[in-house]
């Protein structure tokens, strides 16, 4: 049983599983728009302020650079495996080929932590900026249908009632969203092409007019005094904001979930990762500098930061109504580009008999994993209506992280067992590069709260006994190890 919990899925079989079921219509531009659909969202438009306020000040700026060296390291890395192994499952297929079957399935089941979790999370952010925007004009919905009906309890322990029945506007954006994955991998990047072009208007018109606005004065102390307790500002904070906005940058990996779909993937999925990372991150640091600058660190920690710098101003109140559209925006393409993620991820797991067939079953018309988007769909129904948006939110960060962690160790291991394979794209230095990814992501896991680590080991108890009971037993590759595993008997 050890040699088959730690089997090694050959990257030859990789490349030609499923290889014609999916529509390869995503060219270099539509695969960056997506990175950038799925980065720019509730991390610029939420967490700047809680970071700020709560932890590094307007040393935000340094944190965002810590977060984004981590992920540009993770990146390039990403890279190196897209373009040798052009193929749906993203860091869970990148693992199948370098540490094995048991490693795979234990970072597919947490990248469900990423992308579903994070299309719930998402979704709750969402109905709070349209709240918002819709109280602007005088509609007003019960909070019992605008509130999770379950929350942290006192001290934030365990969960307790709300007297709420539904997040029902989290609820409709999800759905309408997966609505939009199913029928079409084009017109979900038509979509999400409109909107990236939308929000990064939005966000270079703040950072832009609001640079006319800064006060030098709200940038002392750059770095706040530690308040004696460890993240509470000071470097400590500095790298506790870190792991906190790290929640921003997730998303780039999501373009290769899409490599069956894009028309040359060994170089425009690689590009496409590289340069989605590269522009968000100025626009992070950018924004970071111009939000502290204009309002002091200690006002920000609000729902709609961003929002609240431009009130300050009154030359730039006519703003907030465009920045609030382009939060609603930004944070739609986040959950589309998310849903689609985790529909090709479930069906690459379902193609190496890891989970039911039914998820890997395509449309016959829409060329989509339609039982898979289905799925996504319906947990992240649950998640958005049911669960607050912080108990969401530090989950998705730690599974993320753990990805990122495999994926580069996994570049090494490939070097070494597979020197062989072409790779388009190399990183160079790779026991710098990599193992200092690798490093940077653990560091900024360990600097999550305790309680994060205890629902990741619960998280991954049950999806060992998924494995165990279901995942184990039906493996194409122990079932049909003779030839090039994973194709279906």
């Amino acid at each position: 049983m050890p040699n088959g919990l730690f089997a090694l899925k050959p990257a030859e079989a990789m490349a030609t599983d499923g290889q014609h079921e999916l529509r390869r219509t995503l060219s270099l531009p539509a695969l960056t728009a997506f990175g950038i659909g799925s980065i720019i969202g509730t991390g610029i438009f939420v967490l700047t302020g809680t970071a700020a306020a709560n932890h590094a000040g307007p040393a935000l700026v340094l944190s965002f650079v810590m977060a984004g060296i981590g992920c540009a390291l993770a990146a390039l890395c990403y890279a190196e495996l897209a373009s040798m192994l052009p193929v749906s499952g993203s860091a869970y297929s990148y693992a199948y080929a370098t540490m094995g079957e048991l490693v795979a399935w234990f970072i597919g089941w947490n990248l469900v932590l990423e992308y579903t979790f994070s299309v719930g999370t998402v979704a709750v952010g969402w109905s709070g900026y349209v709240m918002s925007l819709l109280g602007q004009f005088g509609v007003h919905l019960p909070e019992s249908l605008t509130s999770a009906p379950f929350d942290r309890g006192p001290g934030d322990h365990g969960l307790v009632a709300t007297g709420a029945l539904l997040n029902l506007p989290a609820v409709l954006i999800v759905l309408a969203v997966a609505a939009v994955c199913y029928v079409g991998i084009r017109q979900s990047s038509a979509i999400n092409s409109a909107i990236v072009i939308v929000k990064i208007a939005v966000v270079a018109a703040f950072i832009l007019l609001g640079a006319n606005f800064i006060s030098p004065s709200n940038w002392v102390p750059f770095v706040p005094p530690n308040t004696g307790h460890f993240g509470h500002f000071g470097w400590s904070g500095v790298l506790s904001a870190a792991g906190i906005i790290f929640f921003a940058y997730i998303g780039f990996d999501t373009i290769s979930t899409c490599s069956q779909e894009a028309r040359d993937p060994r170089r425009d999925v690689p590009l496409g990762i590289l340069f989605s990372l590269a522009i968000c991150t100025v626009l992070y640091i950018a924004t970071a500098l111009v939000l502290t600058g204009m309002v002091p660190y200690t006002d920000l920690d609000v729902a709609a930061p961003v929002a609240l710098a431009l009130d300050r101003h009154p030359e730039l109140r006519w703003l907030g109504i465009p920045v609030k559209i382009g939060a609603i925006a930004g944070m739609t393409s986040v959950m589309l580009v998310m849903t689609v993620g985790q529909s090709r991820i479930f069906l690459t797991m379902s193609r190496d008999g890891l989970l039911p067939r039914w998820f890997a079953d395509v449309h016959p018309r829409f060329r989509t994993p339609a039982h898979s988007t289905i799925i996504t769909a319906l947990a992240a129904t649950l998640i958005a209506g049911l669960l607050p948006v912080r108990l969401l939110g530090e989950l998705v960060s730690i599974g993320t992280l753990l990805a990122f962690v495999t994926v580069c160790i996994g570049v090494l291991i490939l070097r070494r067992l597979r020197p062989d394979l072409p790779r388009r794209f190399r990183v160079r230095a790779p026991w710098i590069i990599c193992s200092g990814g690798a490093l940077i992501c653990s560091i900024l896991m360990a600097a999550l709260p305790p309680d994060t680590w205890i629902r990741l080991a619960l998280w991954t108890v049950l999806g060992l006994l998924v494995y165990a009971f279901y995942g184990y037993r039906h493996s194409h590759l122990h079932s049909n190890p003779a030839p090039a595993g994973g194709a279906r008997p």
